[in-house]
């Protein structure tokens, strides 16, 4: 159990990124009051829980209806976290777990930026949606293992929250550097998640087939 909730905090952490997402919230809202970043922060953690709850409740029944295996869900998974995971370990940013310029563009012409950029695709971007199918996935049957994964969920997107609100805090104790090797530590941790991921459907598949 202890082992199930240290790979989905891990996944979760790594793939919400709370300190990057706080970087990204000081730059878009540094010129607001106080009490609307803090509206904001609370509004963008909120409906990005719900958008990730409901990929969790409903991605099994949507991967169903499309005829996607597990064995699929797991490969595939695992190439999506192993190619965020690379970026993180060299610092680099993608659309997977950050903004586009594009979107940063069009994110400081927006008044309101809870629900995008900050909710999705920041909070709830494509890394995360895929976890959260993934895990919820590989609990599946096991009434724990998925409370452990939304208990997970819930927490990293608390902390996101906090991260939010303490986001000057954070940069000013961190700096560029801090927060590098923090992602960089959690890069490595998720690139091991994902080849493992990756391992565990081509084995499946393999055992479905009939090959050895």
């Amino acid at each position: 159990m202890i082992e199930y909730a240290a790979v989905a905090l891990t996944t979760f952490f790594a793939t919400v990124g709370p300190i990057d997402v706080a970087t990204m919230f000081a730059a878009f809202t540094v010129a607001l009051p106080r009490k609307e970043r803090r509206r904001i922060a609370f509004k963008a953690s909120f409906i990005a829980l719900i958008i990730l709850v409901v990929f969790a409740l409903i991605g099994r029944f949507v991967l169903d209806s499309l005829g996607i295996s597990m064995a699929a869900l797991r490969a595939a998974g695992g190439i999506l976290l192993l190619l965020i995971g690379i970026d993180m370990v060299f610092a680099r940013h993608s659309g997977a777990t950050t903004t586009t310029a594009d979107e940063d563009h069009e994110a400081i012409e927006k008044h309101d930026i809870a629900v995008f950029p900050l909710a999705t695709p920041l909070i709830a971007g494509p890394g995360a949606i895929g976890a959260t199918l993934l895990l919820m996935a590989e609990a599946q049957g096991n009434l724990l293992h998925q409370t452990i994964v939304l208990s997970s969920l819930a927490a990293i997107v608390l902390l996101t929250l906090v991260s939010m609100l303490m986001a000057g805090e954070i940069n000013r104790f961190l700096g560029v550097t801090g927060i590098q090797v923090i992602t960089r530590v959690f890069g490595i941790l998720l690139t091991a998640l994902a080849v493992q991921f990756l391992f565990d459907g081509i084995a499946q598949a393999q055992l479905l087939s009939g090959g050895v």
